[in-house]
């Protein structure tokens, strides 16, 4: 994280917590364990008939592609978090490629809030600017610890076929160094669970935050 995006000045509102990290590596885990409200922003992908999805050269939906996922819907329901402390929020089904209605979310005066996603990275930088961000963390793990967990998750949710899962795995285990890259290119601390879970409190109790050595 650098120092430009931790220096700047909150607002008097909420701060955010923009927890990113590959798919499968513990973020919504740690977020429930975190006590704090959460914002799920894969509540913002697009629908799956949506033309503007991108896609791969066989024709399926790059799902991990940020050109998959309403950016700037989802740093409006930011800014209306730290402005009012409540939104309405979409709320998406992975089974079914499309938006399954909306619901309320209130902070109830939380000091801070988690915004959790494989996209979260990727509003660092304009969060910063508007004074919005707490911190901003990319969980890091083993490739092939994320890959197991990701596959048991998505079996478990029944999110696509087993086959589709295996060979989505496949490519992430092999990507997954990158992604992280390029999440702490965007301005996120790369870190272990334990670290970020210190973070996390350090920005609920209105601590500063330290960077990760």
């Amino acid at each position: 994280m650098s120092d430009s995006l931790l220096n700047a000045q909150p607002t008097p509102g909420a701060r955010v917590i923009l927890l990113s990290g590959p798919s499968g590596s513990g973020k919504s885990s740690l977020a429930e364990r975190s006590g704090l409200p959460v914002l799920q922003l894969d509540d913002f992908y697009k629908d799956g008939d949506d033309p503007t999805l991108p896609l791969f050269p066989d024709g399926g939906t790059d799902w991990d592609s940020p050109l998959s996922w309403h950016r700037e819907q989802a740093l409006a329901a930011i800014r209306q978090l730290v402005a009012a402390g409540r939104a309405e929020v979409p709320v998406y089904s992975i089974p079914a490629n499309g938006r399954a209605g909306s619901r309320t979310l209130d902070l109830g005066g939380a000091p801070a809030f988690i915004a959790e996603g494989i996209f979260a990275a990727e509003l660092a930088e304009q969060c910063a600017a508007e004074g919005l961000l707490g911190d901003a963390l990319c969980l890091r793990n083993r490739p092939l610890t994320t890959a197991w967990r990701r596959f048991r998750r998505d079996v478990r949710e029944g999110r696509k076929s087993v086959p589709y899962l295996l060979r989505r795995g496949w490519r992430l285990m092999r990507a997954e160094r990158g992604i992280v890259a390029r999440q702490v290119e965007l301005g996120a601390a790369a870190c272990a669970g334990p670290e970020a879970s210190r973070r996390v409190r350090a920005v609920a109790e209105r601590q500063p935050v330290a960077a990760v050595a």
